[in-house]
Protein backbone atom coordinates (compact mmCIF):
# COMPACT_ATOMS: atom_id res chain seq x y z
CA UNK A 1 0.00 0.00 0.00
CA UNK A 2 2.86 2.23 0.99
CA UNK A 3 4.86 1.44 -2.21
CA UNK A 4 1.63 1.96 -4.18
CA UNK A 5 1.76 5.66 -2.58
CA UNK A 6 5.02 6.35 -3.24
CA UNK A 7 4.39 5.41 -6.82
CA UNK A 8 1.44 7.79 -7.19
CA UNK A 9 3.11 10.80 -5.74
CA UNK A 10 6.34 10.08 -7.90
CA UNK A 11 3.91 9.81 -11.28
CA UNK A 12 1.99 13.01 -10.38
CA UNK A 13 5.50 14.91 -9.87
CA UNK A 14 6.56 13.70 -12.71
CA UNK A 15 3.51 14.62 -14.77
CA UNK A 16 3.46 18.51 -13.09
CA UNK A 17 7.52 19.43 -13.20
CA UNK A 18 7.63 20.21 -17.28
CA UNK A 19 4.84 23.41 -16.23
CA UNK A 20 6.41 24.13 -12.99
CA UNK A 21 9.79 24.68 -14.95
CA UNK A 22 8.03 26.87 -18.03
CA UNK A 23 6.42 29.17 -15.32
CA UNK A 24 9.78 30.00 -13.94
CA UNK A 25 12.31 30.81 -16.80
CA UNK A 26 10.11 33.39 -18.80
CA UNK A 27 13.00 34.81 -21.00
CA UNK A 28 10.45 38.15 -21.86
CA UNK A 29 8.98 41.04 -19.56
CA UNK A 30 5.44 39.97 -20.06
CA UNK A 31 5.31 36.71 -18.34
CA UNK A 32 4.44 36.82 -14.35
CA UNK A 33 6.56 37.93 -11.33
CA UNK A 34 9.45 40.17 -12.08
CA UNK A 35 10.76 37.87 -15.07
CA UNK A 36 12.53 41.27 -16.20
CA UNK A 37 15.32 39.94 -14.01
CA UNK A 38 15.68 37.16 -16.32
CA UNK A 39 16.24 39.54 -19.46
CA UNK A 40 19.81 41.41 -20.42
CA UNK A 41 19.49 44.68 -22.74
CA UNK A 42 22.14 45.46 -23.96
CA UNK A 43 22.40 49.24 -24.41
CA UNK A 44 24.56 51.18 -26.88
CA UNK A 45 25.83 55.07 -27.54
CA UNK A 46 27.44 57.20 -30.33
CA UNK A 47 30.75 58.13 -29.35
CA UNK A 48 30.19 61.59 -28.18
CA UNK A 49 28.95 63.43 -25.15
CA UNK A 50 24.98 63.42 -25.99
CA UNK A 51 24.85 60.20 -27.24
CA UNK A 52 26.37 58.50 -24.01
CA UNK A 53 24.46 60.59 -21.79
CA UNK A 54 20.93 59.41 -23.48
CA UNK A 55 22.92 55.28 -23.40
CA UNK A 56 23.53 55.82 -19.96
CA UNK A 57 19.80 57.44 -19.37
CA UNK A 58 18.21 53.76 -21.21
CA UNK A 59 20.35 51.75 -19.18
CA UNK A 60 19.53 53.21 -15.96
CA UNK A 61 15.61 53.43 -16.36
CA UNK A 62 15.93 49.63 -17.73
CA UNK A 63 17.67 48.34 -14.75
CA UNK A 64 15.10 50.49 -12.47
CA UNK A 65 12.12 48.82 -14.34
CA UNK A 66 14.07 45.40 -13.15
CA UNK A 67 15.77 44.66 -16.27
CA UNK A 68 19.34 43.73 -15.90
CA UNK A 69 21.16 45.87 -18.70
CA UNK A 70 24.85 45.65 -20.27
CA UNK A 71 26.50 49.07 -21.06
CA UNK A 72 29.55 47.77 -22.76
CA UNK A 73 29.17 48.76 -26.00
CA UNK A 74 28.64 52.55 -24.99
CA UNK A 75 30.58 54.88 -27.22
CA UNK A 76 30.06 51.96 -30.32
CA UNK A 77 30.99 54.25 -33.20
CA UNK A 78 29.20 55.81 -36.26
CA UNK A 79 25.62 55.51 -36.96
CA UNK A 80 26.44 53.11 -39.53
CA UNK A 81 28.39 51.20 -37.10
CA UNK A 82 25.45 50.87 -34.77
CA UNK A 83 22.66 50.35 -37.33
CA UNK A 84 24.67 47.20 -38.47
CA UNK A 85 25.45 45.86 -34.95
CA UNK A 86 21.99 45.81 -34.25
CA UNK A 87 20.31 44.82 -37.16
CA UNK A 88 22.87 41.55 -36.68
CA UNK A 89 21.41 41.33 -33.14
CA UNK A 90 24.66 42.03 -31.28
CA UNK A 91 23.19 45.00 -29.26
CA UNK A 92 19.53 45.93 -28.38
CA UNK A 93 18.77 49.17 -27.94
CA UNK A 94 20.62 52.47 -28.83
CA UNK A 95 19.80 56.23 -29.28
CA UNK A 96 19.37 57.83 -32.89
CA UNK A 97 18.15 61.22 -34.60
CA UNK A 98 15.71 60.81 -36.63
CA UNK A 99 17.50 62.97 -39.41
CA UNK A 100 20.29 60.73 -40.07
CA UNK A 101 18.43 57.84 -39.74
CA UNK A 102 16.16 59.36 -42.45
CA UNK A 103 19.18 60.80 -44.55
CA UNK A 104 22.11 58.65 -44.05
CA UNK A 105 20.62 55.60 -43.21
CA UNK A 106 17.55 55.38 -45.74
CA UNK A 107 19.05 57.27 -48.19
CA UNK A 108 16.29 59.89 -48.45
CA UNK A 109 16.56 63.63 -50.21
CA UNK A 110 15.95 66.23 -47.65
CA UNK A 111 12.82 67.26 -45.77
CA UNK A 112 12.45 69.86 -43.20
CA UNK A 113 9.13 68.40 -41.83
CA UNK A 114 9.73 66.69 -38.44
CA UNK A 115 6.60 64.35 -38.33
CA UNK A 116 7.16 63.06 -41.94
CA UNK A 117 11.26 62.30 -41.35
CA UNK A 118 9.77 60.63 -38.03
CA UNK A 119 6.77 58.67 -39.63
CA UNK A 120 9.26 57.19 -42.95
CA UNK A 121 11.71 56.53 -40.21
CA UNK A 122 9.46 54.81 -38.19
CA UNK A 123 7.61 52.77 -41.11
CA UNK A 124 10.72 51.79 -42.82
CA UNK A 125 12.78 50.38 -40.20
CA UNK A 126 9.93 47.97 -39.25
CA UNK A 127 9.30 47.22 -42.38
CA UNK A 128 12.79 46.60 -44.06
CA UNK A 129 14.97 45.75 -41.31
CA UNK A 130 12.34 44.64 -38.13
CA UNK A 131 13.26 47.68 -36.02
CA UNK A 132 11.00 49.65 -33.49
CA UNK A 133 11.37 53.16 -33.10
CA UNK A 134 9.85 54.51 -29.89
CA UNK A 135 8.58 58.18 -29.19
CA UNK A 136 10.70 61.06 -30.52
CA UNK A 137 11.80 64.03 -28.07
CA UNK A 138 10.91 67.26 -28.93
CA UNK A 139 14.62 68.37 -28.82
CA UNK A 140 16.18 68.93 -32.14
CA UNK A 141 19.52 68.44 -32.44
CA UNK A 142 20.07 69.77 -36.21
CA UNK A 143 23.16 70.06 -37.51
CA UNK A 144 24.81 73.38 -37.71
CA UNK A 145 28.10 75.08 -38.37
CA UNK A 146 29.13 77.50 -35.36
CA UNK A 147 31.52 80.71 -35.53
CA UNK A 148 32.73 83.16 -32.80
CA UNK A 149 31.00 86.24 -32.72
CA UNK A 150 34.27 87.84 -33.95
CA UNK A 151 35.44 85.80 -36.74
CA UNK A 152 31.48 85.40 -38.11
CA UNK A 153 31.79 89.79 -37.94
CA UNK A 154 34.55 90.17 -39.55
CA UNK A 155 34.15 87.58 -42.86
CA UNK A 156 30.61 89.06 -42.62
CA UNK A 157 29.29 85.23 -42.17
CA UNK A 158 25.58 85.10 -40.93
CA UNK A 159 24.30 82.12 -43.04
CA UNK A 160 25.08 79.36 -44.83
CA UNK A 161 24.95 80.82 -48.05
CA UNK A 162 27.55 83.10 -46.90
CA UNK A 163 29.46 80.51 -45.59
CA UNK A 164 29.53 79.01 -49.14
CA UNK A 165 30.51 82.45 -50.60
CA UNK A 166 33.06 82.84 -48.28
CA UNK A 167 34.36 79.09 -47.83
CA UNK A 168 37.78 79.93 -49.51
CA UNK A 169 38.76 81.74 -46.52
CA UNK A 170 37.48 79.42 -44.25
CA UNK A 171 39.09 76.70 -41.88
CA UNK A 172 36.78 73.74 -40.42
CA UNK A 173 37.28 71.87 -37.85
CA UNK A 174 34.51 68.72 -37.41
CA UNK A 175 33.75 64.84 -37.55
CA UNK A 176 35.63 63.36 -40.55
CA UNK A 177 32.27 61.57 -41.96
CA UNK A 178 31.14 65.52 -42.22
CA UNK A 179 32.64 66.02 -45.09
CA UNK A 180 30.77 62.97 -47.30
CA UNK A 181 27.36 62.86 -45.46
CA UNK A 182 24.12 64.36 -47.17
CA UNK A 183 23.58 66.46 -44.19
CA UNK A 184 27.38 67.39 -44.63
CA UNK A 185 29.66 69.51 -46.56
CA UNK A 186 28.86 67.00 -49.63
CA UNK A 187 24.98 67.56 -49.55
CA UNK A 188 26.07 71.53 -49.29
CA UNK A 189 27.39 71.18 -52.77
CA UNK A 190 24.65 69.75 -54.07
CA UNK A 191 22.15 72.08 -52.34
CA UNK A 192 24.67 75.59 -52.89
CA UNK A 193 26.75 74.53 -55.61
CA UNK A 194 30.64 73.57 -55.37
CA UNK A 195 32.69 75.36 -53.01
CA UNK A 196 36.17 74.37 -51.60
CA UNK A 197 36.86 75.14 -48.41
CA UNK A 198 40.53 76.65 -47.25
CA UNK A 199 41.19 73.98 -45.17
CA UNK A 200 39.03 71.32 -43.67
CA UNK A 201 40.36 69.52 -39.75
CA UNK A 202 39.08 65.92 -38.64
CA UNK A 203 38.81 66.02 -35.16
CA UNK A 204 37.11 63.81 -32.58
CA UNK A 205 33.07 64.93 -32.43
CA UNK A 206 33.36 65.65 -28.40
CA UNK A 207 36.85 68.06 -29.85
CA UNK A 208 35.48 69.85 -32.51
CA UNK A 209 35.09 73.45 -30.48
CA UNK A 210 38.81 73.17 -29.37
CA UNK A 211 40.35 74.60 -32.49
CA UNK A 212 37.68 77.30 -32.68
CA UNK A 213 38.12 78.71 -29.80
CA UNK A 214 41.91 78.40 -29.79
CA UNK A 215 41.81 80.40 -33.22
CA UNK A 216 42.95 77.29 -35.03
CA UNK A 217 39.80 77.50 -37.42
CA UNK A 218 37.18 80.01 -38.27
CA UNK A 219 33.86 77.56 -38.51
CA UNK A 220 33.45 74.10 -36.85
CA UNK A 221 30.64 71.52 -36.80
CA UNK A 222 27.78 71.56 -34.36
CA UNK A 223 25.31 70.37 -33.28
CA UNK A 224 21.88 72.76 -31.89
CA UNK A 225 21.97 71.45 -28.23
CA UNK A 226 25.50 71.62 -27.69
CA UNK A 227 26.31 73.40 -24.02
CA UNK A 228 29.22 74.85 -25.57
CA UNK A 229 27.17 77.20 -27.94
CA UNK A 230 25.60 79.32 -25.63
CA UNK A 231 28.84 78.70 -22.98
CA UNK A 232 30.74 80.29 -25.44
CA UNK A 233 28.17 82.89 -27.11
CA UNK A 234 28.75 81.09 -30.60
CA UNK A 235 27.31 82.77 -33.78
CA UNK A 236 25.12 79.58 -35.32
CA UNK A 237 24.71 80.16 -39.10
CA UNK A 238 21.20 80.59 -40.22
CA UNK A 239 19.86 77.48 -42.24
CA UNK A 240 17.46 80.05 -44.14
CA UNK A 241 16.59 77.25 -46.92
CA UNK A 242 16.02 74.46 -44.11
CA UNK A 243 19.23 72.59 -45.63
CA UNK A 244 19.00 70.66 -42.37
CA UNK A 245 17.07 67.42 -41.48
CA UNK A 246 15.00 67.87 -38.44
CA UNK A 247 16.76 65.97 -35.73
CA UNK A 248 15.00 64.68 -33.09
CA UNK A 249 16.47 61.63 -30.65
CA UNK A 250 14.31 58.32 -30.26
CA UNK A 251 15.00 54.77 -29.03
CA UNK A 252 15.94 52.08 -31.57
CA UNK A 253 15.20 48.79 -30.79
CA UNK A 254 15.12 45.32 -32.06
CA UNK A 255 11.46 44.14 -32.21
CA UNK A 256 12.29 40.71 -31.11
CA UNK A 257 13.25 42.46 -28.04
CA UNK A 258 10.42 44.37 -27.86
CA UNK A 259 7.86 41.80 -28.53
CA UNK A 260 9.82 39.63 -25.79
CA UNK A 261 9.97 42.38 -23.28
CA UNK A 262 6.82 45.38 -24.43
CA UNK A 263 7.64 46.96 -21.04
CA UNK A 264 11.08 48.46 -22.66
CA UNK A 265 9.07 50.75 -24.82
CA UNK A 266 6.42 51.45 -21.63
CA UNK A 267 10.28 52.79 -19.67
CA UNK A 268 11.88 54.66 -22.51
CA UNK A 269 8.73 56.12 -24.00
CA UNK A 270 8.77 57.99 -20.27
CA UNK A 271 12.04 60.07 -21.07
CA UNK A 272 11.12 61.51 -24.32
CA UNK A 273 8.88 64.54 -23.49
CA UNK A 274 11.56 65.55 -20.74
CA UNK A 275 14.42 66.53 -23.20
CA UNK A 276 14.26 69.83 -24.78
CA UNK A 277 16.97 71.54 -26.66
CA UNK A 278 17.30 73.76 -23.09
CA UNK A 279 17.31 70.63 -21.65
CA UNK A 280 19.65 68.94 -23.38
CA UNK A 281 22.58 71.59 -23.39
CA UNK A 282 22.32 72.32 -19.91
CA UNK A 283 23.35 68.24 -19.41
CA UNK A 284 25.90 67.93 -22.07
CA UNK A 285 27.61 71.58 -20.32
CA UNK A 286 27.66 69.55 -17.47
CA UNK A 287 29.75 67.10 -18.79
CA UNK A 288 32.07 69.39 -21.42
CA UNK A 289 32.37 72.70 -19.24
CA UNK A 290 31.80 71.02 -15.98
CA UNK A 291 33.64 68.21 -16.27
CA UNK A 292 30.94 65.57 -14.43
CA UNK A 293 31.13 61.86 -15.69
CA UNK A 294 28.26 61.10 -17.94
CA UNK A 295 26.73 58.42 -15.85
CA UNK A 296 26.42 60.84 -13.07
CA UNK A 297 25.10 63.48 -14.97
CA UNK A 298 22.44 61.21 -16.65
CA UNK A 299 21.48 59.69 -12.80
CA UNK A 300 21.06 62.63 -11.37
CA UNK A 301 18.73 64.29 -14.22
CA UNK A 302 16.47 60.91 -13.83
CA UNK A 303 16.21 61.57 -10.35
CA UNK A 304 15.23 65.17 -10.06
CA UNK A 305 12.67 64.17 -12.99
CA UNK A 306 11.33 61.20 -11.19
CA UNK A 307 12.09 58.54 -13.82
CA UNK A 308 14.45 56.15 -11.45
CA UNK A 309 14.30 55.69 -7.70
CA UNK A 310 17.01 57.13 -6.01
Amino acid sequence: MRRSRVWSITLLLALLLPTLAACGTSEGGSGGGNSNSNTTIRVASKGFTEAELLGHMYGFMLEDAGFKVDKSKLNLGTEQVLFNAIKDGQIDVYAEYTGTAYLTILKKGPSSDPRQVFTVVKDEYKQLHNLAVLEPAPMNNSNAIAMTQETSNRLGVKTLQDFVAKASQIRMAGPPEFQERPDGLAGMREKFGPFQLQEYKSVDPNLKYQPLLQGQVEAAVAFATDGEISANNLVILQDTTNFFPPYQIAPIVRQQVLDQNPQVAETLNKLAPKLTNEVARRLNNEVTANKKEPATVAREFLQQEGLIKK
